[in-house]
């Protein structure tokens, strides 16, 4: 394979595994520091606690999806059998966990979705 390829490759690998890192870290602390500011402020209300994780649900979802496309592209480069089994078990961790995330926001969001329609949530959105 060109050898400059190869070197371009290597290098986009590391951005975006270097975005995802930035975005699932600027995730968790958002969460954190929304869920301690709650806490501080006053009681958790179940909505509010939905509205933190379905905030830091979606951080996770877009790290995910970069790591994944980095993962795609460090395979094009490399592709011995044993690094497309690695790729394909990882790839498909990734898209179960993507999976049960994005499940549990779409069922937060209609909870979200119910309770503005009755009142009862007061929450931005």
């Amino acid at each position: 394979m060109e050898e400059w390829l190869v070197f371009f490759t290597e290098r986009a690998v590391l951005v975006i595994n270097a975005f995802a890192l930035v975005v699932v870290v600027f995730g968790a602390i958002e969460a954190f520091a929304t869920a301690v500011k709650i806490i501080l402020v006053r009681p958790l209300l179940e909505d509010e606690r939905g509205l933190v994780w379905l905030r830091f649900g979606r951080w996770l979802v877009a790290g995910l999806t970069f790591q994944l496309a980095a993962d795609i592209i460090e395979t094009s480069i490399s592709p011995t059998w044993e690094e497309i089994g690695r790729f394909a078990a990882i790839a498909a961790v990734r898209t179960f966990l993507n999976f049960f995330i994005n499940r549990d926001m779409d069922e937060l969001r209609e909870r979200q979705k119910e309770g503005d329609e009755d009142g009862t949530v007061t929450a931005p959105k």
